[in-house]
Formats: structure tokens, sequence, C-alpha cells
């Protein structure tokens, strides 16, 4: 799709509110990643929109793929991205564990993941699982939902065999056979499904938790009104994508190089754009999923996971800036 079209399609009430630049040093290199867990991140990228914007305040627009929230997170760790995608959940393991990150915004509400199995699996039930080999990519939603999932029917991480693979070959590894089951992430499990009959074992949309966008704190602290920019745009494009959802589909299928039934199924049946605002529902669906962090010993014993969630989810940095 060429830009212009974009711009043409997003004129009018979709257009970005203008923010004036804080004081103090100009921000010279902007640097945030696109993911196809997050269409608007898609959309974003594509339309050129805040590339345009940042280009005319002096700042460089620097776009990094994240493969997963694992990945986005050790990027925002590492100091290599200032703004990045991914899970709640997998949001406040990595805080937890000492990153410094802040969500003053969601993405989206997915349905993203769920437990997958080949047509002809013989594994019927949760508990069909014990001793089988499970991919999953740790520090992401889907890991952690295969934990929470194997919690409902009295199973441990011990009880299966879990082979640590990222998203893309944990769907290699399960249409090959080399594991008897994989944590999904759309839109490779939306394929895999389509395309191979692959069957979803075991849904939960409350397990799924909201994608969050996470800012560096200390970026945060330094370039608010660029935080704030950011979001506008994460909002045109959110209202964009409700208004042009076909067209939003054929964008994410480009990028993620699957057919555009795929894409459809994971933007009109799996992904809620209607809630991106950080608001007590959001951490109270951090506080429903946060013991799993503490039973399977992913962050330290006894660690205060209701204030490192009331310091994640931002309830009012983006008030003012979302749209109903």
């Amino acid at each position: 799709m060429q830009r212009r079209h974009l711009l043409q399609l997003a004129a009018g009430g979709l257009a970005a509110p203008a923010l004036v630049r804080a004081a103090g040093e100009p921000l010279r290199e902007l640097r945030l990643d696109y993911a196809t867990y997050s269409p608007a991140s898609l959309v974003l990228k594509r339309s050129g929109w805040l590339d345009e914007d940042s280009k005319q305040r002096g700042t460089a627009v620097k776009w990094v793929f994240s493969a997963g929230s694992n990945r986005a997170l050790e990027y925002l760790n590492a100091n290599s991205l200032d703004i990045g995608s991914s899970a709640g959940l997998a949001a406040l393991l990595a805080k937890t564990n000492g990153n410094p990150i802040r969500a003053p915004y969601i993405f989206s509400r997915p349905e993203w993941t769920a437990l997958v199995v080949p047509k002809d699996s013989p594994i019927k039930t949760l508990a069909d699982l014990r001793g089988k080999k499970i991919a999953a990519t740790k520090g992401t939603d889907p890991y952690l939902f295969l934990l929470r999932a194997l919690h409902t029917v009295g199973l441990k991480r011990s009880d299966i065999e879990h082979v640590s693979l990222q998203h893309a070959d944990g769907r290699v590894a399960l249409e090959q056979g080399r594991v008897d089951a994989w944590a999904g992430l759309d839109p490779l499990m939306a394929a895999s499904e389509l395309n191979t009959g692959a069957r979803l074992l075991y849904r939960n949309v409350a397990f799924n938790t909201y994608g969050f966008l996470n800012v560096r704190e200390d970026f945060l602290k330094r370039y608010p009104e660029d935080v704030k920019r950011v979001i506008a745009h994460y909002e045109r494009a959110r209202l964009w994508i409700q208004a042009n959802t076909t067209e939003a589909a054929r964008i994410l299928a480009d990028e993620a190089k699957v057919d555009l039934q795929v894409a459809l199924l994971q933007l009109k049946l799996r992904t809620d754009l209607t809630q991106p605002l950080p608001s007590q529902q959001h951490v109270q669906a951090l506080q429903a999923a946060a013991p799993i962090l503490l039973d399977e010993a992913l962050v330290k014993p006894g660690s205060d996971l209701r204030a490192v969630i009331a310091s994640l989810v931002d309830t009012r940095f983006a008030a003012g800036l979302v749209k109903a």
C-alpha cells in the first residue's frame, strides 16, 4: 500500500493532535518496535505518520522488529529500545526482575494465544499434557498462559517437557511433529489452524493478558512529550484500523507473510481495540495473573507483585490523548 493512500484514508478525524516538545535537549533518535502481534505498530510503521512528524522536529525514527514479548523486553532492558510492545504479564515478570519500564498505553486486548496440537493428535484434555513435549517462548504470554493452563488441572512446569523455542520455531516444531503441543501466538497460530488444521486444545481469553506499550522509565522522565506524541499516533493507528479493518489486515498479512484470511481471523475475531487507556481493569487482570510468577519461581520469593503492578501500569499519563 502506498503511503499517500494511507494518509488519505486517515484524513479528517483520525489526525494525531499536535503536541509541543518538552523543554530541554531535543530528542535526536526515537527507537521503537513493531511486531506482528501488535497490528497498530505495523500500521504506524507502514503509514509513515510518526516518521514524518518526527522528521519535522529533527528526530530520526528507528524501527526494530520484535519477534515476541521476550525480545521487546530484552531490548528495553538493554537500552536498545525506548518504547516496546509486550504482553502485560510478560511486562510484569520483566519489571519484577529489574527491567525499568512503565506502561502508559494499551495497544490491544487480544486473544492471541492458546494451546495448540496437531489435527490428528490423541491429546484431548489438559491432563493429557503430562509428560508431553510442549514448545513455548519463555518470557512471553504464551509461556505464562501454558503455566496457568497447567495449574488449572493440578500440573506444573515440571510435569511437562518444556521445549524453549521462539514462536515461529515452535509452530514449525509442532507441524513437523517434533513436539506434542505448542503455546501459540497469532498470527502464526491462526495460520497453523487454517493451513494445517491444527486444533486449539485449550482457550481462555481471561488468561491472555493485554498488549502493553512499555516505555523505559528514564526515557519517559526525560522526554514525556515525545512519549505523548507516540501514543497520539498509536491512537491514530487504532482508530484507522477500526475504520479500515480489511485494509489493516492486508498490512498484517504482508508483514507477517500470512494469507489475508489468517490476518482477518486475528484482527476481526481475536483483537479488541476498544480499551487503550490503562485502568484498574488492567491492574486487576495482572493481579489475578501474578500468582503464577511466584508459584513457578519465576521471580524472587516474597516479591511484592502488587507494588510492582502499581508502578508498571500508568493509569494517568495518556489521559486526554485517548478517544472513546
